[in-house]
């Protein structure tokens, strides 16, 4: 295992210490493994961008410490508390306009808007809370490969790239967020994935578009 590989509940404090400095940290979600920096670091997202070969044209989410800090990042409308109070935490990413902008540009591809979701894993929760009330939250892999499930599939891809530290969840049996995005109405399902869009289309009252 690599020397930068830990149980997750032993290396919190350190990781979001190297987060808050600008460091990047895989950890375990209640999906798939997740990469992550400080969205307020240019050297952290930058990273994390470079670890993931992934275009500044794509966005990458953000993983809350709680519900309410949604409001802090974001333009929450009625709908997207609506979802936000019956699926987090959950597998639900919901994008709506982006309030804070301070946040680095990359995190919404230079965009208007940004993908928010509170995990239902106190390993990205705790660091959130540690480092601002958010952490990056996309998948641990290369872009465009599968999201890994266990900490040995992520090292095989990640394991030679300058990241922190590795925070060993176990092997993972989530599926990846669904992502509806808010920015547009009628609501758009950017992707489908844990929450089922008939569930989403009952909760808002309306159909959705994909």
């Amino acid at each position: 295992m690599d020397r930068r590989a830990c149980w997750w509940m032993g290396c919190l404090e350190a990781a979001a210490a190297s987060i808050r400095m600008g460091g990047v940290v895989v950890y375990p979600t209640d999906t798939v493994y997740g990469v992550g920096s400080s969205p307020w670091s240019d050297v952290g997202v930058e990273t994390v961008f470079r670890v993931k070969r992934r275009p500044p044209s794509k966005p990458v989410p953000l993983l809350l410490d709680e519900v309410e800090t949604a409001s802090v990042l974001g333009e929450m409308s009625e709908a997207a508390w609506r979802l936000a109070r019956r699926f987090w935490p959950g597998g639900l990413t919901i994008i709506v306009p982006l309030r804070d902008t301070s946040i680095h540009p990359l995190v919404t591809a230079g965009g208007v808007c940004v993908g928010l979701r509170v995990p239902d894993h106190p390993a990205p929760r705790h660091l959130a809370r540690y480092t601002g009330g958010a952490v990056v939250g996309t998948s641990a892999n290369l872009s465009g490969s599968p999201a890994k499930r266990s900490l040995d599939e992520v090292l095989v891809e990640l394991g030679a790239e300058p990241i922190d530290y590795f925070l060993d969840g176990g092997v993972l049996s989530g599926t990846p967020s669904t992502v509806v995005n808010l920015c547009v109405w009628p609501p758009r399902v950017e992707r489908v994935g844990a929450v089922p869009v008939s569930v989403l289309e009952e909760a808002l009252g309306v159909r959705l578009h994909g």
